[in-house]
């Protein structure tokens, strides 16, 4: 059974913290439950999950949300933060194949964990027979994730948040013949797959994510990997109207960076005009 309490109180919103326990992980989740205050269950709301999500505590998202909502910059969302658990490097990553070391094995599991435990859960407990539409969001490797969950299920997804996102994810080792064009796992699936029209992507990095350049062109490997990506989605058919490209000048690896881009994410994909 569940634990619920509500952890904190703002203005706009309540944080409701979670804990529910997975078959399919064979542990147990915690999550936080960012909810607009007086929620109206005649009202269709927007649900949002986030990987990493004790990320959003360090971050103050509560604060994030609550100012965008009180200022009327952002209609009301339900934000959903899902913590990772210990074997983090297992159950992200892409259901497609693990990455050359093995990681991701579990990818497959977690996202059965969204579909047929979390997403159920969270219609009983708040009420909601239906969402109004669905997003996800990450942080580097929880990015990753994301991102395939939305790519693997784009009938239950509108849009999709990248910060920092580990899109070197790959299935040969550098110094196993490792090839660009063939062996990022993200960028083959986006590749292989059909074009879903409704999709719209939010990719971020920072100038500073990282110091690692393997093809030696003067450009982070991260910038460049969503750059790539970018260009495998223009190729699929997606233009500019379905993707945005934020850099962060000087912006880390790190939730100090990601919690300067979250405010312009929630504006991209939920303000009000």
């Amino acid at each position: 059974m569940p634990t619920n309490q509500v952890a904190h109180s703002l203005s706009r919103i309540e944080t409701l913290h979670c804990q529910l326990y997975s078959d399919y992980l064979d542990r147990g989740v915690d999550v936080d439950i960012y909810l607009p205050k007086n929620l109206y269950l005649s009202t269709h709301y927007s649900l949002l999950l986030v990987n990493d999500g004790q990320d959003l505590i360090t971050m103050s998202f509560d604060g994030i949300l609550n100012e965008l909502i009180e200022s009327g910059e952002v209609e009301p969302v339900i934000c959903v933060g899902i913590h990772c658990g210990p074997d983090r490097k297992m159950e992200y990553g892409t259901a497609y194949s693990p990455d050359f070391g093995g990681r991701g094995a579990k990818a497959g599991l977690y996202g059965k964990f969204i579909f047929d435990e979390l997403i159920p859960f969270l219609r009983k407990e708040l009420k909601i027979p239906t969402f109004k539409d669905k997003s996800f969001a990450g942080f580097s490797l929880g990015a990753l994730s994301a991102l395939d969950l939305v790519w693997n299920q784009p009938n239950q997804f509108n849009r999709v948040g990248v910060f920092s996102g580990s899109l070197w994810w790959r299935k040969k080792a550098y110094d196993d013949g490792y090839d660009d064009e063939k062996d990022r796992l993200m960028h083959l699936q986006v590749r292989k797959s059909d074009f879903y029209p409704w999709l719209r992507f939010y990719l971020e990095c920072g100038s500073l994510d990282e110091t690692a350049d393997r093809n030696k062109n003067g450009i982070i490997d991260s910038i460049d990997d969503t750059l790539d990506l970018i260009v495998e989605l223009k190729a699929k058919g997606y233009t500019d109207e379905h993707i945005h490209y934020e850099l962060i000048e000087e912006g880390k690896h790190d939730v100090i960076t990601w919690g300067q881009a979250f405010p312009g994410f929630l504006k991209w994909g939920w303000g009000i005009k």
